[in-house]
């Protein structure tokens, strides 16, 4: 911390300016001196000076030692010049060592400095409102994360507690119906199946905090793939009787990731599913625009709120709260979706309007 206020303190120049003043005073002073040595001179040699004058030992002895004398009063007025400047910037030297020390405290309070440290003030506040802003955010997305433990110790206790119920019942009931006993081996599954969903989200969790995400390029037909994608959600789109009404141009070939970039489409495909109202289509625009790829996915939904929409790429966010519902995720496929689209050198926004929902994503043909 110091150090870095030392370049703060470095980058106001305020060293030169006191330099620059002290060279100015020294010189004024010096000037001044001989002005007065001179005047003093030329007055006290128009005047005939008696051994019987009040002032005339002192008088006679600086006549005798004239150099001697000049020298005197020309080092005493250099050291104090030299002494008033070391202590002003030892002044300012305590006020940014304060400062610093202030900063690192983590006080709730701007720093406040002389205004010849103005410069050096407004650096070290700028720092400490990032400090303050990423301390927040760090507060913020610790709660978030722990919130979501709650919740998911929540979500593997109910299913299990179902597996268990149900096992146990199968178990105590030899004589159970074959239609009932099939009934429970399936609520059973599903239950188990749940579960597992769940305990793959910790894994999710774990290697998204952990890992650097690294890209192993290579050129892909982005339209086949799209295309292929879109096919292999169809059974699960019959659920909600939804349809694709695609615009996808043909044989667009990126230099990416395709395992990543699978990944940031399946989760805006499964989003818009989820979220989609029964009986309307889903879209996908696939077009080149000069040097770039532009993707658009559309579905029909609830409008999703402005204050939602600014957070629905950070960690951990869902945009259903509830947790009841059995397909909630962690919250962190989008938040992965993006880094993996500007990992490509791409960008990835949300809009929703008159219950329609709109995920764009731009990529450089080249994955430059």
């Amino acid at each position: 911390m110091r150090a870095h206020n030392q370049n703060v303190f470095e980058k106001s120049n305020l060293a030169k300016r006191l330099l620059a003043q002290y060279l100015l005073s020294a010189t004024v002073y010096f000037l001044c001196l001989f002005v007065c040595a001179a005047v003093s001179d030329l007055w006290l040699s128009k005047k005939v000076w008696h051994e019987t004058d009040t002032f005339w030992p002192f008088l006679h002895w600086v006549q005798e030692n004239i150099i001697c004398f000049f020298l005197i009063i020309l080092l005493a007025g250099w050291l104090m010049i030299t002494l008033l400047f070391v202590l002003r910037a030892l002044f300012y030297l305590r006020r940014v060592v304060a400062a610093s020390e202030q900063l690192a405290s983590g006080k709730e309070d701007f720093i406040r400095l002389p205004d010849a440290l103005k410069q050096v003030q407004d650096e070290l506040n700028q720092v400490w409102e990032k400090s303050k802003r990423n301390r927040e955010l760090a507060r913020e997305a610790e709660k978030r994360k722990n919130d979501l433990l709650v919740y998911l110790a929540h979500d593997l206790k109910t299913p299990l507690t179902s597996v268990i119920g149900y096992l146990t019942l199968l178990s105590e009931e030899p004589r159970l119906p074959h239609a009932s006993r099939e009934r429970f081996t399936g609520i059973a599954l599903e239950k188990a199946e749940r579960l597992e969903g769940l305990i793959n989200e910790f894994f999710e969790i774990t290697r998204f905090n952990l890992s650097v995400i690294t890209l192993e390029r290579e050129t892909v037909n982005l339209s086949r793939m799209m295309e292929q994608l879109a096919s292999e959600f169809l059974p699960l789109m019959r659920e909600k009787k939804l349809t694709w009404e695609n615009q996808i141009e043909p044989d667009i070939l990126v230099f990416c990731d395709t395992q990543k970039l699978e990944r940031v489409f399946d989760n805006l495909i499964r989003n818009a599913i989820f979220y989609s109202y029964p009986h309307t289509p889903l879209t996908i625009h696939l077009a080149r625009e000069g040097a770039d790829v532009k993707i658009m996915m559309i579905n029909r939904g609830k409008t999703i709120s402005p204050e939602k929409l600014s957070r629905i790429f950070e960690q951990f966010f869902r945009l259903d709260e509830s947790r009841a519902t059995a397909r909630g995720g962690a919250g962190l496929g989008l938040a992965i979706a993006k880094e993996i689209v500007e990992l490509h050198g791409g960008t990835i926004t949300a809009q929703s309007e008159n219950e329609t929902i709109y995920f764009f994503v731009t990529l450089p043909v080249s994955g430059m």
